[in-house]
């Protein structure tokens, strides 16, 4: 006998998905507080999601992974990353495309990466003026960008690297505030009237760079093997075990996909970053002293071994989960979670920050505390900054790489302080939650 729904928040639907867009960590602590580890929301379009915050239950859903649906779950990204994303795939389908994405992002690969990634951290921090006021955000997209044109597209100049740079930041920017973001989760907006439209817009920015991706991979087909070690072009020799190669859709797809999963995700966590580094006098003073140790001899995989950096990178996750929730899972059979049995096609949402706030785990949640990584291992399911189960991150390590190696390299050679002393508070972007402002920030000399 299947369970009911547990905890049935009981607003109007339409009431609860705006609470959704516009806040919703607000939302989902009001619900837990009222509810506990476990509630039901209708979200009109988007169903009626159970919402898990409780580390066990998730482990339930992480452990059964095949007996849920997720691609057909994330259908509301379609728009922006087309329908031959990783991120759309169930099955046998999902699962053969992982496992020939799944190189370019691990083991030695990433070593190509590091040194790039400490150069464009450098070219971008070294246009910084003394007392001169800028924001963060805006400086870590600059570096997230240039990486992935770089070390994904293999694009670092030319006319098309060119015309790409500006278009891709002005696409993403187009869902800079809740208001803005409120066109992906509500279709009847998403209607293309011409330039004039907000989706119109949308819609052609995409086009642009589809065009210009396409252009790309055409041209490098006609180059055939170059040697390349950009993430595009190993998507481009990589085979499956019937010899057969991706096609030109998935892989533009799939670079659209890395796009958005990487680009705004870890440029938000480093402004995070920076804000709390500089908010607390001790953690900054610890983090100097951990890499000054490290002489100017260091190697950028050395210093990505640090383990109070690493702490630090660590924190800025928990704190701020760049994404609410991770991906629903609907169930395609019975299941059963947190000792309840659910029908099918019931939608499990777990929630990354209800577990990453929760005080037995994290004790004193709201405090920037590096230290207590260093004082214990979490589980996959208490920690879980890039999903879970067969669905984790596939670029975690790159962007975990990325994320150390900027703070080393900026904090190493730069003196930075923060320009208000506010609350930073967080806003919607998109499908993520960003610092509104952007954290701004004054250069107050060189190291």
């Amino acid at each position: 006998m299947s369970s009911p729904l547990p905890n049935p928040v009981n607003t109007p639907a339409w009431w609860q998905l705006l609470n959704w867009i516009a806040d919703p960590i607000q939302f989902q602590q009001k619900y837990s507080q009222q509810y506990g580890d476990m509630f039901t929301l209708r979200l009109g379009s988007l169903g009626r999601p159970i919402v898990v915050g409780n580390p066990q239950a998730i482990q339930d859903i992480f452990s059964q992974d095949a007996k849920f649906d997720i691609g057909r779950a994330n259908a509301i990204a379609e728009p922006l990353i087309g329908r031959n994303s990783l991120m759309l795939m169930d099955g046998d389908r999902h699962r053969r495309e992982r496992k020939l994405l799944m190189p370019p992002f691990h083991g030695e690969r990433l070593q190509t990466y590091a040194q790039q990634i400490c150069l464009i951290t450098e070219q971008v921090a070294s246009q910084w003026h003394v007392g001169q006021t800028f924001v963060a955000r805006t400086a870590m997209q600059r570096v997230s960008l240039e990486i992935i044109l770089q070390i994904v597209f293999g694009l670092s100049e030319g006319e098309r690297y060119e015309q790409l740079k500006p278009l891709l930041t002005q696409w993403l920017d187009m869902t800079d505030s809740p208001l803005r973001s409120s066109f992906l989760f509500l279709k009847f907006l998403q209607k293309d009237w011409g330039t004039w439209s907000p989706w119109g817009q949308m819609r052609q920015r995409q086009r642009q760079v589809h065009a210009l991706l396409q252009a790309e991979i055409a041209e490098r087909r006609t180059q055939g093997e170059t040697g390349r070690k950009d993430v595009l072009s190993l998507m481009m020799a990589v085979r499956d075990e019937q010899g057969q190669a991706m096609t030109d859709e998935g892989i533009r797809d799939e670079l659209l996909t890395i796009l958005f999963a990487g680009h705004e995700t870890t440029a938000t966590t480093l402004a995070w970053a920076f804000y709390q580094i500089h908010r607390n006098p001790q953690v900054r003073e610890k983090l100097l002293h951990e890499l000054d140790s490290m002489g100017d001899r260091s190697s950028p995989m050395e210093l990505a071994q640090l383990p109070y950096l690493n702490a630090v990178c660590q924190e800025a996750l928990r704190m701020y989960p760049v994404l609410p929730v991770i991906f629903p899972r609907v169930a395609k059979s019975p299941v059963q979670i947190a000792g309840q049995e659910f029908a099918p096609e019931t939608t499990f949402i777990p929630s990354i920050y209800l577990v990453h706030y929760r005080e037995e785990l994290y004790p004193n949640a709201q405090q920037f505390q590096p230290e207590r990584f260093l004082e214990r291992q979490y589980s996959p399911s208490e920690y879980l900054p890039f999903g879970g189960g067969s669905r984790r991150c596939l670029g975690y390590a790159l962007a975990q790489l990325e994320m150390k190696l900027v703070l080393a390299t900026v904090l190493s050679q730069y003196q930075l302080t923060l320009a208000e002393n506010e609350p930073v508070k967080l806003q919607r972007r998109g499908f993520t939650l960003a610092p509104k402002g952007g954290v701004r920030m004054v250069m107050t000399g060189k190291r």
